[in-house]
């Protein structure tokens, strides 16, 4: 990861966030909404995160922020052994609420509501209603955690509507893979992304 151009500087003062998506749990293999509901990581998910705490390991951050639910908090505090300081938790950064839809597959969601199942109202949270609590999540951090650099682990649809909101851009309107990172930096007001669903440390050798 080369974000030099970033690094503080006698002028200003970068906040580095790096959007962590939480590890892999039995409902994210069997391909059900999981929203708020609070589901645990599952072994691979675990070995996931051991996976990223050593790539983390071997770069400099100053602490863990992590939402309330079972999988992103866990995935938080395995990154925060290995860093040595403790986790955050706070519940401005978790899952999108999905209503209805949570615990369900497609064929369930087809077999309930049909083949047009997306296009009805299920109750599922606004986008407008997530941007708000994340931005007031991150304008804290900026604000009080000004020039630091951050784990922030959260969850896919939260994390992706983030990115979208503060960069602008459909281009970051892909499903992101478990413990992936997306790294943002704060400069003056403005974000930029020097990384995006970054999954290198799954695909190294263990052992």
């Amino acid at each position: 990861m080369n974000d030099a151009k970033y690094e503080r500087n006698e002028w200003t003062l970068v906040t580095t966030i790096a959007f962590v998506r939480h590890g892999v749990t039995d409902w994210n293999a069997e391909r059900r909404i999981q929203g708020i509901m609070d589901i645990p990581l599952n072994e691979e998910g675990r070995a996931q995160a051991a996976a990223l705490a050593k790539r983390f390991e071997k770069e400099h951050w100053d602490m863990v922020f992590t939402s309330q639910l079972a999988r992103a908090r866990e995935t938080g505090s395995i990154i925060g052994e290995v860093l040595g300081f403790p986790i955050h938790t706070d519940k401005r950064i978790r899952e999108v609420n999905f209503g209805r839809l949570e615990g369900t597959d497609e064929q369930v969601r087809i077999k309930r509501w049909g083949a047009d199942w997306s296009t009805l109202e299920h109750g599922k949270e606004k986008k407008e209603q997530v941007l708000k609590r994340g931005n007031e999540f991150l304008d804290e951090l900026t604000q009080h955690q000004q020039g630091k650099k951050i784990i922030v682990v959260s969850h896919g649809a939260f994390i992706g509507t983030m990115l979208k909101g503060l960069l602008e851009s459909d281009e970051y309107d892909v499903s992101l893979v478990n413990t992936s990172v997306s790294i943002l930096h704060h400069v003056e007001r403005q974000w930029a992304c020097s990384l995006f669903n970054c999954d290198v440390h799954l695909k190294q050798p263990h052992g």
